[in-house]
């Protein structure tokens, strides 16, 4: 397992405060990590690299199959990545790859385009990993890795869901051995559910995946032992020598082109590069998503620091590299990197060393797994899939959030009725709809003073607090932009309209407002002057410092009194006290 660094004294961070290296080494930190390398490392290293072999073929082949490309293709994005990861990426253990909840985005954009020509499938693919792999790149030299919180952790368990549905049915039809023509998933289920009824499955296919799955569902939670790699090398040892490919039909892998992948420029026509744009910006944020949450998972586990900026940067140079060597978009993968680590990894070694090893295979023993049954393929597939599923936070979400709970609902909902490219744009738009939202209408108060307690507070909440005659103490808990401006002018006016005496001043309690806009500035200098026409004075309390700037280049500080703006609440109520000689005790 890999060995953490040693406890800090108590009262430091376990986590060291990110420090840009300089020249070269922040752009090349594996590099980095390669020259420093220790020699007591690599037999940890070596034995990782050769465990985690056995996942990445099968693996490799598999969401290759599930992506809309021949296996090899799986074999090829595999090797190359890796090797990229390795000089740019920042996490010491992270294994990137072929990754199943990418297959059905990749599949979406494949299957109509491709129109069952082999060739144009891995062009369409091969373009898509070299846009997703730009836009990664882009993202972390312009530091925008936050991008990936815009997505709300329900709205990311219902696209994932609905993902993990949409490639858990992509592969039913290589269980059953039978060929259907994509409709989308919910109706593809329909025309399997019909195709099986009718006496179409071929059942001695569906008999070893069938038997793969169980294997691998059995074994999955011995995490020492390679289940993946018994069910697979079993199926493929028992199709080739009871001949199932001849006397039952069972679809095999077949011969694999022997080399390894060579520099091509994939190209489509005009009339696929818009799907292709989409589908790579697409994958693009589902796998610098899944990566970003997935490093700082193990930069917790190994208390190392990692850049989350460099992390898009080593990610997009791995999809470039896959695009560029006839493979196709690939992620950080949850399955293989806690093999890396459970198998003692401390650096990418571990990676190169796996790249090493399938390369050989390709180059030595191409036809090794020419045996190898479609169905048991789908099998490894189906159980990525099943491990996509979130249902435990999800109830804990409906239990204390429903609202939220309903809108990961319908996230799923969209990916599962119309797809996983529009099911993303849904996730997104569902996201920027939740977050205007929240900003649009935030929690206001009127405040007053609650006997027992200090400083003044939201008189909802506390009923008797005293109110100061004369005066609206209002609190307003969000930036001021477009979207809110309106909003926070009537809520403010209904405040005073409520008052029980005549309003002689309102405070706005400014502390939370963080930001203001041109429209919020344009209604702030118009309620001024609705206040003033009836004779009631505006100011402001714990406004903070930038904001006061940015009303001064908005042209509406100068048009306030120069003692309306006052450091605290109170020596705001103070001023308002002495200013209108009212007799009121705190």
């Amino acid at each position: 397992m890999a060995v953490a660094a040693p406890r800090p004294e108590p009262g430091r961070l376990s986590r060291p405060l990110a420090v840009a290296p300089l020249g070269w080494r922040r752009w090349l930190p594996g590099l980095q990590v390669l020259l420093n390398y220790q020699p007591g490392w690599l037999p940890k290293d070596l034995a990782a690299g050769l465990v985690l072999t056995t996942m990445l073929v099968p693996v490799g082949i598999a969401y290759a199959e599930a992506s809309g490309v021949p296996g090899i293709y799986g074999l090829y994005a595999t090797v190359i990545p890796l090797l990229a990861y390795a000089v740019f990426g920042p996490s010491r253990i992270m294994v990137l790859g072929p990754d199943s909840s990418l297959a059905a985005v990749i599949l979406a954009v494949v299957l109509p385009h491709a129109a069952g020509d082999p060739n144009r499938a891995v062009a369409l693919a091969g373009l898509m990993a070299i846009v997703s792999g730009l836009v990664c790149i882009v993202v972390g030299l312009l530091r925008l890795g936050f991008i990936t919180e815009l997505l709300s952790k329900p709205i990311r368990y219902g696209y994932m869901n609905g993902i993990a549905l949409t490639v858990l049915i992509s592969q039913l039809p290589k269980l059953f051995g039978i060929s259907i023509e994509s409709a989308g998933p919910l109706r593809n289920l329909g025309r399997i559910v019909r195709e099986v009824a009718g006496g179409h499955a071929n059942w001695t296919t569906f008999a070893v995946g069938a038997a793969a799955l169980v294997v691998i569902l059995l074994l999955k939670p011995y995490r020492r032992v390679p289940g993946l790699l018994i069910a697979v090398a079993g199926a493929t040892i028992a199709v080739g020598m009871l001949g199932l490919g001849e006397t039952a039909g069972v679809k095999v892998l077949g011969p694999l082109p022997q080399g390894l992948p060579s520099f091509t420029v994939p190209w489509v026509g005009l009339a696929d590069l818009g799907a292709v744009l989409v589908g790579g910006c697409a994958t693009a944020l589902v796998s610098f998503a899944d990566t970003s949450v997935l490093s700082r998972v193990y930069a917790v586990k190994t208390r190392t620091y990692v850049d989350p900026n460099q992390e898009m940067v080593g990610l997009g140079a791995a999809n470039l590299a896959a695009g560029f060597f006839q493979g196709f978009p690939i992620s950080s993968s949850s399955s293989r990197t806690p093999v890396a680590e459970v198998s003692g990894a401390r650096t990418q070694v571990t990676g190169i060393v796996g790249a090493v090893a399938v390369g050989l295979l390709l180059v030595f023993a191409p036809n090794l797994m020419q045996h190898l049954p479609t169905s048991a393929l789908g099998a490894v597939v189906i159980t990525a899939a099943i491990g996509l599923f979130e249902f435990a936070d999800l109830r804990r979400i409906y239990r204390i959030q429903p609202w939220e709970f309903w809108l990961s609902i319908a996230c799923f909902v969209g990916v599962a009725v119309l797809g996983a490219i529009p099911g993303i744009g849904l996730a997104i738009a569902i996201a920027v709809g939740e977050f205007l939202w929240d900003a649009w209408r935030p929690h206001s108060a009127v405040l007053g003073r609650a006997d027992g307690l200090r400083g003044y507070h939201d008189i909802k909440r506390y009923p008797d607090a005293r109110l100061v005659p004369g005066l609206v103490l209002f609190r307003w808990d969000a930036p001021l932009f477009f979207a809110n401006a309106e909003l926070f002018q009537g809520r403010v006016l209904e405040a005073v309209a409520s008052a029980p005496v005549p309003v002689r001043r309102v405070i706005l309690a400014a502390e939370p407002v963080t930001d203001v806009d041109v429209t919020s500035a344009d209604m702030l200098t118009e309620l001024e002057q609705i206040l003033d026409d009836s004779a009631i004075e505006l100011h402001f309390a714990e406004m903070k410092d930038p904001v006061k700037d940015k009303l001064k280049r908005l042209e509406v500080f100068h048009r306030l009194k120069a003692d309306s703006f006052h450091p605290t609440v109170g020596a705001a109520v103070d001023a308002y006290l002495g200013a209108h000689a009212v007799d009121w005790k705190p």
